[in-house]
């Protein structure tokens, strides 16, 4: 990108302000650019500039916010991307949600102008070393647990990403000597090229997002795209249960590094009588017991051999890593205990977005179980979901978009406790009323929350509120 040109920020939601702010806090300038015309374009530049002053240690209010806003401008609606307008572009930056494939990416990229990823754009500022996760699930709880191992062992550790945090909104704190670590999504994966951590994780690959990616050759590829610019001097931790992991073991870059939760392995990490062992040369020793843990679930063990193999990999030392996995507690709405109402355990899987999260949640439980499923449809199928119920689920209360289609999907397998429900609220009422002591309720959507929440956690939230409310 030419010094005189400006960014063109594709987004304005968090993602897209951290991008803008990083930018303008290099001296660049910065088109915001979003389809939606009822965009309140005052209060995003507001959340704008604060990022700025706060990247910069700024005051909030002064003459400096003054000289960063004649920086700032606007495009509202598909229609403002015109030609002469994106002369004066030189690079877009894309935020995660706005879809690779659309109207407005194809129009900006047929321009002729590069779209940069927000991971991308981080990469060019980054000081340290990146320790990286994708996967379907289980990114959030690996990042998590990583990030605090590797604060114990004594790094200095920043954690972002698909976390919560931006990346770009973080990069400036990075030194020499300092380890981010990164949760990374497919949709923010389209768009590396040179982003280069040193270790890398793909957790799993199960079906997911394919309203997005459509196809799920597009999708692996993409979680696989972590790797692009590992060399052999770097390391890849995968699930060799995964199914395209031996496959893939063939052509990564990186040194790859296996973990099972079903298998005895010659090398590697793996999980026997709920005991991690490592296994080197084909010598096995135990490190940790699952009951020393605070989480339950075989696909909680394999998030925690995840972050064993990328953290011994990254140099911490085993003891300290021992202690920081015995100290972790679940991540907020992912199978989190919320409260026993009346000899009822309530548990908030809001971050079960998908099928395959949700059957590790089922599969968690150890009572009698209601569930509470349903939410946006992102073209998931739902069999395999409904056979593991297995006779642990009492219930399924259903709700959104996808309510008609999970319900259908269940009397085909035979399953007939079905309750719908018009609302959140009258999905746990539902379970509270029939829901007996003993027995658990549990919400794990197995869908997007998007239609009737911005996002999981504040779907999550809810489900917590209402608890509480008891």
């Amino acid at each position: 990108m030419t010094d005189n040109k400006s960014s063109l920020i594709i987004g304005t939601g968090k993602s897209g302000i951290a991008a803008a702010g990083l930018i303008l806090a290099d001296q660049g300038r910065v088109i915001l650019f979003d389809e939606n015309r009822e965009l309140d374009c005052e209060a995003v530049l507001e959340k704008v500039l604060d990022e700025f002053m706060l990247r910069r240690g700024l005051p909030r209010m002064g003459q400096d916010r003054e000289e960063v806003k004649a920086r700032i401008s606007f495009l509202i609606g598909i229609d403002s991307l015109t030609d002469d307008l994106l002369k004066d572009v030189g690079q877009a930056v894309i935020s995660p949600g706005v879809p690779v494939d659309g109207e407005a990416a194809v129009r900006i990229s047929g321009a002729g102008i590069p779209l940069v990823g927000e991971i991308e754009l981080a990469w060019r500022y980054e000081k340290g070393r990146v320790l990286a996760v994708t996967g379907t699930n289980g990114k959030t709880t690996t990042t998590s647990l990583l990030g605090q191992i590797m604060k114990r062992a004594g790094y200095r550790t920043l954690v972002v990403g698909n976390i919560g945090t931006p990346y770009t909104g973080m990069v400036k704190e990075t030194s020499a000597d300092s380890v981010t670590v990164a949760e990374i999504s497919s949709f923010q994966l389209e768009t590396t090229k040179e982003f280069h951590p040193v270790v890398s994780a793909i957790l799993n690959l199960t079906p997911d997002h394919l309203n997005r990616h459509h196809t799920m050759e597009n999708y692996v590829r993409a979680k696989q795209d972590i790797t692009r610019a590992q060399t052999g001097g770097d390391v890849c931790v995968l699930n060799a249960a995964d199914a395209y992991t031996e496959e893939f073991v063939k052509r990564c870059p990186a040194r790859t590094v296996l973990f099972s939760s079903v298998g005895e392995l010659k090398e590697g990490y793996y999980l026997k009588d709920q005991v991690i062992y490592r296994a080197r040369d084909s010598v096995s020793e135990p490190l940790i017991a699952m009951s020393e843990t605070h989480l339950l679930g075989d696909h909680n063990a394999e998030n925690i051999m995840a972050a064993i193999a990328m953290a011994e990999a990254a140099g911490a030392d085993m003891e300290r890593i021992l202690e920081a996995v015995r100290d972790f507690h679940a991540v907020e709405h992912r199978i989190e205990f919320v409260q026993t109402v009346a000899g009822v355990d309530y548990y908030n899987d809001s971050k079960g977005t998908n099928p395959d999260a949700a059957i590790k949640a089922i599969r968690a439980m150890v009572k009698p179980t209601w569930l509470i499923g349903g939410g946006y449809d992102k073209d998931s199928t739902y069999d395999e979901w409904i056979e593991s119920f297995d006779g642990k689920v009492r219930g399924l209360v259903l709700i959104g978009q996808t309510a008609d289609k999970i319900a259908a999907c269940a009397r085909e397998h035979g399953f007939e406790a079905i309750y719908m429900a018009d609302s959140l609220q009258q999905a746990v009422q539902i379970c509270h009323d029939n829901a007996g002591e003993g027995e658990a309720v549990l919400l794990s959507p197995a869908c997007a929350s998007w239609g009737m929440f911005k996002n999981y956690e504040q779907r999550g939230d809810l489900f917590k509120k209402i608890v509480g409310e008891f």
